[in-house]
Parts: structure tokens; sequence; C-alpha cells
């Protein structure tokens, strides 16, 4: 996905998210407060940058349900207003965990509650050499929820495609095999999904040709990402009391993050004023790993590790960050 549009896409989720604590939350006037402080004196940072981890999980009912299987994490400059994306490949080996970083969200939640946050920070930090000061994990029961709770997606197919071993959650040891699996179909053209629909045309991954590909899978969840942020900004949402409070209550048990209620203000505040830059960069790391041959000091998983040292990965972080 283009760095602009990922920057649209995270700029709409803050956005959002600050306008539902707005609307709803008790003490509003601290919201507000947020928004007349300058950000730099009201968030947290280090050197002039504020960093927000963004996670996806699975959630209940689904496989490795607190795996933290998408990670970006956003470092802003706030005096220049410039942003950075880093996108976080999951399978890199953390020698600190001895296991992927895509675990470690998992690992410290089972050591005790909230330690997930901890961990997944600190084992990010040992990957970028950056602290992390800010999170937000959002499941995907929420996100079906959010869909629901607007009223649905309104989108194109552009090409149609047949997934004929879609898992089905719960019932990954059934027998016989073919139990497992449903069959998706979806068709070129115009059409409108529900939130679980949706997200199996954003997750579906075993389609045959270019559409069971990795990068149709990233058009896709583009696809219904930006068809969800023109629901939320429609007027039918917006000037909706009702939907706007079934959408705050759909992420009520499924978003965690560690944002207090002036630093929302503060967010969206940063957020407005850099909305109109397209010059934001993201960075791969993926080019910066291998896929070593010897998986033995790795418990014979297909892991990620640097391909020179850790200190050049270090290096190229910090000398590709937007200032």
């Amino acid at each position: 996905m283009p760095a602009k549009k990922i920057i649209l896409l995270v700029i709409f989720t803050l956005v959002l998210l600050a306008g539902l604590w707005l609307y709803f939350h008790s003490r509003a006037g601290t919201f507000v407060s947020g928004m007349i402080t300058d950000p730099a004196s009201s968030l947290t940072s280090s050197n002039g940058r504020t960093n927000l981890l963004l996670l996806g999980v699975g959630g209940d009912g689904h496989v490795g349900s607190d795996l933290t299987d998408t990670m970006i994490l956003v470092s802003l400059h706030l005096a220049s207003r410039q942003v950075t994306l880093i996108p976080i490949p999951r399978d890199i080996w953390v020698d600190s965990l001895r296991a992927k970083v895509n675990t470690a969200y998992h690992y410290g939640e089972e050591k005790r509650a909230g330690g997930g946050q901890d961990l997944v920070k600190s084992a990010i930090t040992e990957i970028t050499n950056l602290p992390i000061h800010y999170l937000v994990i959002l499941d995907f029961a929420g996100f079906v929820r959010a869909i629901d709770a607007v009223g649905g997606l309104d989108l194109n197919i552009d090409t149609s495609f047949t997934d004929n071993k879609y898992p089905i959650p719960g019932k990954e040891s059934a027998e016989p095999e073919s139990a497992r699996y449903e069959t998706l179909q979806f068709t070129a053209g115009p059409t409108h999904m529900d939130g679980t629909l949706a997200l199996k045309f954003a997750r579906s991954r075993h389609a045959e040709g270019e559409e069971g590909t990795d990068f149709a899978r990233s058009r896709r969840q583009e696809k219904i990402l930006l068809a969800f942020r023109d629901r939320v900004f429609s007027s039918s949402t917006l000037f909706n009391a009702q939907t706007l409070t079934n959408l705050k209550n759909s992420l009520n048990s499924s978003l965690i993050s560690n944002i207090e209620d002036q630093e929302f203000g503060s967010f969206l505040k940063l957020f407005l004023s850099m909305s109109k830059d397209s010059s934001s960069p993201s960075l791969d790391l993926s080019t910066l790993f291998i896929n070593p041959q010897d998986t033995r000091p790795y418990d014979r998983q297909w892991v990620l590790i640097p391909r020179d040292s850790w200190q050049t990965i270090h290096d190229y972080v910090a000398q590709n960050l937007a200032q």
C-alpha cells in the first residue's frame, strides 16, 4: 500500500477515535484542552519525536487470538509535523524473547494482565531502537461490529475470485479436513458488504492466481478501509446520534489503548495539521532481514534475522526518519 494512502488511513483512525472520545466521553473538557495545547508539550516524546504503535489482533474465536500479525510503528516529528511509517514484519526473531515479534503481546499477557503492552513495546524498541510512547490495539470482532454499526459498506470489486480454503473459526481440527474451510466467491462489480463479509474479503489468501497473493490482499484491505472511512464521514453517520452511539459501542470491548483524554485531543490537533502532507516516507525493513537456512537456533521456525547486524537496522531507521 502506498505510504500516502497508509498515512491517510492512520490519520482517519486517530481522528475517528478522537471524535468518538469528544462525543461520548464524560470528561470531554479534558479532550478539548488537548485541542488547544501544543502537542509538543502535552504528548510524551523523546528527542522531539512521539512514537505510536498500531496493532491488529484476531481476538476471541480466532487461532492465535492475541498474536499481533499487523504492526505499524508511526513516528511523529513534533516540530516539523512529519510522520514516518515503519511496518514491522511479523516473523522477525527477537533475541530477548527467543520468539517472533508477533508473539510478544501474547507472552506478556500470559505473565500478567497488561503485561502484553509492555513486552510488545520493548520488542519493537529492540528492533528499531525507538522508544514506544503510545499504542492502539484493535481486534477483528471490533472491526466487524464497527462496519455493521454504520450500515455496512458499498464498494466495487475489481476482480472476481474464488477461495476454497477460507478457515472457519473454531473448526481448525475438524474432520474430515474439508470441514475446516468454507468457499468464498466474489464477483467483480459493485456490491454491499456487512462486517462479516467485509472481513472475509479483506482476509482471503487462498484464491488461485493474482488474488491469492499478499499484494492483492493488501489492495482489498485498503479498499475496505477507504470504504469504511467514507461511510463514517457520510452525513448519514455524522448526523445520526444513534449510529454514532452504535459505532462507539462497537469499539468499546475491542479497542485497547494507553492514550489519555487530553492526549486524544492533542493527536487530533497534530494529525489535522499534517493531513495535507504527501511526502512522508514508509520505511521497508524487510530488505534488511534474511531467512536463515539453519533454523535450529530458532526452534525450527521460519523466521527473519538481521542480514548484517542489529546496529545496521538501527542506523537505517535513524537515518531515514522524516525530520
